[in-house]
């Protein structure tokens, strides 16, 4: 049975569990990038303006495209707590960011980072995007289990004498009865885990860094083929209004960043990185 308590609480604040996850993901993110940087020559100064757009965009990308996807009903209901971390409906109340879609991230990093590339580091975007790949993707680990914590994006039931069988009697009242389910959070989180050693073996020990684009083409296959594939033990989130088949909203999100992944490869072969002194510390 998985039933913790929300968070840590210390004193008359609690550090809810999520939220700590976050930290982890955004503090290792930090630090490996700094050592990207390092291992590449580049100047460490370009580190802070990086996790600063890409704590922007993750954010923000994130709780917009849960309310777009699953949500939309929220922008006349509560319109300010789309934006902010609070609810005003039917009392006020700071909630902290709940409800985040991972396409929605995704969508408002490429952008983030596009800025980030052309007006702050001045270097070819998918020199960037092959890099916050390797972070996204522990990242996106530390996510997951955060969604686990809260007992979220649980799966569908299972035989309760599956080894996979957990109780998430938090979820009791939304439910209904508790009956042993997938922990598809910690699929996801696993998946993701293997993807980040697998990005960092081919940054580290071979060459593909310097085909840019490539690392960045193969995070999008694998991690979206990751949450495709996951999406088939997953209860349904909010009230999805995509659907293709049987495919549900993520499911159909994903194909085509999938897609974008094998033509981003592809193109990678015409896109070999320059020699350059810019940006040598």
């Amino acid at each position: 049975m998985w039933d913790p308590s929300t968070g840590l609480q210390l004193g008359k604040f609690k550090l809810h569990f999520y939220s700590l996850m976050f930290i982890f993901a955004f503090g290792f993110g930090y630090i490996i990038m700094t050592k990207i940087f390092k291992n590449d020559g580049v100047d460490e100064k370009f580190v802070e303006p990086f996790f600063t757009w890409t704590l922007i965009g993750t954010i923000l990308g994130a709780r917009i495209g849960h309310v777009v996807f699953y949500q939309p009903e929220l922008f006349k209901q509560d319109f300010w707590s789309v934006f902010l971390p609070i609810r005003t409906v039917p009392n006020f109340e700071f909630t902290g960011f709940s409800g985040l879609a991972s396409h929605g991230a995704t969508i408002a990093l490429i952008f983030t980072t596009l800025y980030y590339a052309y007006k702050i580091i001045k270097k070819n975007p998918f020199w960037v995007y092959d890099r916050i790949g390797i972070v996204v993707a522990l990242g996106g680990a530390f996510v997951r289990l955060g969604n686990f914590f809260n007992s979220e994006i649980i799966g569908k039931p299972v035989d309760e004498n599956s080894f996979f069988a957990v109780l998430f009697p938090q979820m009791s009242g939304e439910y209904g009865v508790t009956v042993p389910r997938y922990p598809t959070q910690l699929f996801e989180a696993f998946g993701y885990v293997m993807l980040f050693f697998i990005l960092w073996y081919f940054y580290k020990y071979t060459d593909k860094k310097k085909q840019q684009g490539w690392l960045f083409g193969l995070f999008f296959i694998i991690l979206w083929a990751v949450r495709f594939f996951v999406e088939f033990l997953k209860e349904a989130q909010g009230d999805e209004f995509i659907h293709i088949g049987n495919l549900n909203t993520g499911q159909v999100l994903s194909i085509p960043f999938m897609i974008a992944g094998f033509v981003i490869m592809w193109y990678s072969q015409f896109n070999k990185e320059k020699p350059s002194t810019e940006n040598i510390s």
